[in-house]
């Protein structure tokens, strides 16, 4: 398994050197025109955030309560043509502060880039979204619990468009997530990989895959997923597939399906209307937290959940969404459920700026 998944990343390498030594030849009689030419780079740094605050209900236990669940701000920029970064930071995740984002892109080629730094990794669909751009107010298991990954480490990416429509990112982590970077050395290789394909505007594939080593416990999650959008209508579909080495602990499962409709208002007060709904579930699920015993254990049971809800999208030039959610859970006999993760009613409020 790990030759395999090492020839993988030693090949996508060797396919970005390839584009890279292309291009260079390409470019090689040009040289002497583009030194000529002055580079116009807007070097002004761009600062965006995102806030959400929420208020949820729990019938079962009568009980409520507001939140902060972001206070996000961004700052993105470039200092050459072909040299950008991003710093992001969350000033409020649920009451905590953290760096999200740290990473420097180096563009060399066009469709190609190399990304070093603090970065979400390259994985599913869902998982990827930032705050903004997720449909509903609380994000689905894939997103949250089984295939939620942040690290510190590089990637590199190439978009074959407009020749083909597919994608390609892979990279190295250190596989310890975000905060364990100082006495951290490792010995393993920590990847993972993702590819888009969008052979239609309507359709967009995407296949990815990952290794992390939390505790020194390989885990490999598969991921394989779509969206398909037309007129007003998106729908999506996700499975993932997450495998713990040495049978530490049984394999999981994790299904998001969802379909969202855009009733166009474009009023004053309004912009859009969406009615949505989602379906999702996870097996029993451990995050690689060792017990006293030194053994994996079950850190989120299984469960299933059926969420319905409308978002009143206000008018541009802000884009500032109300969210209005209803989430039915549904666990096995005997499955200890957190505080947390019970029915409840949600009304978020988004903006970003």
């Amino acid at each position: 398994m790990k030759i395999r998944h090492t020839a993988l990343i030693v090949a996508i390498l060797a396919i970005f050197t390839t584009f890279t030594a292309r291009a260079d030849d390409d470019d090689d009689d040009d040289d002497d025109k583009k030194e000529e030419k002055t580079e116009k780079v807007d070097y002004r740094p761009t600062i965006n955030g995102t806030v959400r605050a929420k208020y949820e209900y729990q019938p079962q236990i009568s009980s409520g309560r507001f939140q902060v669940r972001n206070a996000r701000v961004s700052i993105t920029g470039q200092v050459h043509s072909t040299v950008s970064y991003k710093a992001e930071i969350d000033f409020s995740d649920k009451g905590r502060m953290r760096m999200l984002d740290a990473f420097a892109r180096w563009k060399p080629i066009d469709g190609g880039a190399f990304t070093i730094g603090q970065m979400r990794v390259p994985f599913t669909i869902d998982a990827h979204r930032s705050p903004h751009q997720q449909y509903f107010a609380n994000r689905s298991f894939i997103a949250k619990q089984v295939g939620d990954v942040r690290d510190v480490g590089a990637t590199i990416g190439y978009s074959f468009d407009p020749l083909f429509p597919i994608t390609l990112e892979a990279g190295i982590f250190n596989g310890s997530g975000l905060t364990d970077q100082m006495d951290f050395w490792t010995s393993q290789i920590n990847f993972s990989a993702k590819a888009q394909f969008r052979f239609t505007d309507e359709v967009n594939f995407v296949l990815s895959v990952q290794k992390i080593s939390p505790e020194n416990i390989n885990i490999y999650m598969y991921d394989a997923g779509v969206t398909w959008t037309w007129n007003n209508w998106t729908a999506e579909a996700e499975f993932l597939h997450k495998v713990y080495s040495d049978n530490s602990f049984q394999s999981v499962q994790a299904v998001d399906a969802f379909v969202n409709y855009d009733f166009m208002i474009r009023k004053k007060l309004l912009h859009k209307i969406s009615a949505l709904a989602r379906f999702d579930y996870m097996g029993d699920h451990s995050d690689g937290t060792l017990n006293e015993q030194g053994k994996l254990y079950i850190t989120d049971y299984e469960r299933k959940r059926i969420t319905a809800g409308v978002t009143l999208s206000i008018a541009k030039p802000f884009r500032a969404d109300l969210r209005l959610n209803y989430e039915q859970y549904f666990y096995n006999e005997g499955a200890q459920v957190k505080v947390s993760e019970q029915n409840k009613i949600v009304a978020e409020v988004m903006v970003r700026f």
